[in-house]
This record gives C-alpha cells, structure tokens and sequence, in this order.
C-alpha cells in the first residue's frame, strides 16, 4: 500500500519549479519506507548512505527533474522511513528498493547510489540487471572488496582522508549507541565536517535534519545495524560479482576521499565502465551539486562523463 502527503520533512525540498516535492510512504519487503518523488520522464532512484538520509540530495533533485522524475528514499531504518528489527544486509535493503520500484509503476529505470546507498545499488543491479538501465557508483568501497582494509589502523590509513574507524565502532553490539545516544549533534557533525574538502557545505539546516533523525528513538541502532551486516555483505558482493553488471556504470569518486577505487571497484564487476573524480571530498551532493549532477545527466544521455 503506497499513501502520499505533504511535510513529512520539516526542511521544504523543491523541484525546478520551486514546487515541493511529494511525500509518500510505502510497506514493501516488511518495512514502511519514506520516500521523495518529484519531476517527469524517466525515472532515477537516488539512494543516500551513512549518516544521512533523503535531505541529502536537496541540491540535486531540482537539477535532475527538468529532465527525470526522481524517487528519494530514505533507507530502512533510516530518516523518517520506519526502525525495522533486523534486514540491513545490503542484498535486502536493496530489495526494498525494487519493490518500491515495482510500487510506483516504475519497471526500468536508473539508479545512483552514494556511500552505504551505492552497495545498495551495486545489489539492486546484481540482482535485477534487467530492470537497471544505467548504474552510478559513487564514494563507496564494496564490502568484499577492500572496505574491511581501510578500518585498519595503518601508517598509510591514519595519514589519509580514508582511514574507516567507525566501521569497527558500530559492528560492537550496543557499545556505539550507549556512547552516541545524547551527542548526536557534536557526533555528527564531528563526522560529517571531517568527511568533506569544504566542511562549511554540510549546512545547519542538514545538520538538524541529520540529528532529529538519528537522535529519535532507534535511530543510532538502525545506523549501526547497516554497519554490523557488512561481513554478510561481503559474502553477498563476491558471489554477486561472479556475474558481471551488464548496464553501463558510471563511478563517481572525490579527489579528497575514495577517488580512484570507486572505478577499480567497478572494473572488478563491471564490463561498462567510465569514471569521473571530482575535486572534493565525500559529501558530493552537498559539496558540489551542480558539477555532479551534471555528470549524471550527461552519463543517462550517452555522453561521455
């Protein structure tokens, strides 16, 4: 069952028109899921990671719906989609997705993914090639494939902008809650400031929609549950990449963050790959909205990137 509403979110997002999005919620694969839709034409499911949610592609969205209509999750258990117990592997966050797809009329369509939403949308593609046209991978390691690496305390992680501490931090039951629960605000922002090239980008209007979301009841658990699946995921990437993505595949890496892992990655699962790395850090969306997104238009029209 899909309902629609207004103002779900307290920060108003817009289309091109200056026209609010539309709210909706939809249960798909057990798990209500909150979800942004706004523009016409064909249809682009834009997956956010960790620790955001919807809010995250504000920027974006007006850039892309003159041309596309665009579906914005918030991931389960994740922004103002529901707290669910369990299911934060990312081949089952991944089916969410496609039943929410299937929810909205939508058969075929493209996806981008950045941070955790990009191994969602590498599991999405793995497991419904004939359904995604077109893949972008942005700023994430596949776990499998060198994620599990960069949480090692290293020389060579300590001095780079890629050193994945809190992978080890949110995989112990209960501990990360108990020391985050009640400093959302200096934690997040601490994280989300040191992520980024140009650390005034994350805005205090994200960062209260970051904060109410992960500082209600649950909110922390369900960031680190996605956290704690990441051996299963692993599992799960290397059987998936015994076939390789047959949809053309867009890698978007940050001169200042992952960068050129985004396209060896794909390299490793992929046949049609092109990469771009754009001179920032982590949060593309929010750093540099307008370059990226056009990135995107001209890569779903056939361009090179």
């Amino acid at each position: 069952m899909t309902t629609t509403y207004e103002g779900a979110n307290p920060m108003e997002i817009v289309d091109h028109h200056g026209e609010r999005v539309r709210h909706g919620r939809a249960t798909v694969n057990g798990v209500r899921l909150h979800y942004l839709t706004a523009g016409e034409g064909e249809p682009v499911l834009l997956l956010h990671g960790v620790p955001k949610t919807s809010y995250h592609w504000r920027h974006v969205i007006p850039l892309l719906t003159p041309h596309h209509r665009v579906v914005v999750p918030d991931m389960r258990g994740l922004g103002d989609s529901e707290h669910a117990v369990g299911g934060y592997d990312m081949a089952n966050v991944a089916e969410d997705f496609a039943e929410l797809m299937t929810e909205l009329g939508h058969d075929r369509f493209r996806v981008v993914g950045e941070d955790w939403g990009a191994a969602a949308a590498y599991q999405l593609a793995a497991n419904h090639p004939d359904r995604v046209q077109q893949l972008v991978y942005q700023e994430m390691i596949l776990p499998g494939f060198g994620l599990e690496d960069y949480s090692f305390l290293t020389p060579d992680n300590v001095r780079s902008y890629v050193w994945l501490w809190h992978i080890n931090f949110y995989s112990v039951p209960e501990f990360p809650e108990m020391l985050i629960s009640g400093h959302e605000r200096e934690y997040f922002s601490y994280f989300m400031k040191h992520e980024t090239h140009d650390p005034s980008a994350i805005t205090p209007d994200a960062l209260d929609e970051y904060v109410r979301c992960y500082s209600s009841p649950g909110g922390v658990r369900c960031m680190c549950e996605i956290y704690r699946a990441t051996l299963t995921d692993g599992d799960q990437n290397r059987e998936s990449a015994r076939t390789r993505l047959p949809m053309p595949v867009l890698a978007v890496g940050s001169e200042h963050f992952i960068g050129a892992d985004n396209e060896r990655q794909m390299r490793e699962v992929a046949d049609d790959v092109r990469a771009v790395i754009l001179p920032w850090g982590h949060q593309l969306a929010e750093e540099s909205p307008a370059e990226l997104a056009g990135h995107y238009l001209r890569f779903f029209a056939g361009e090179t990137a």
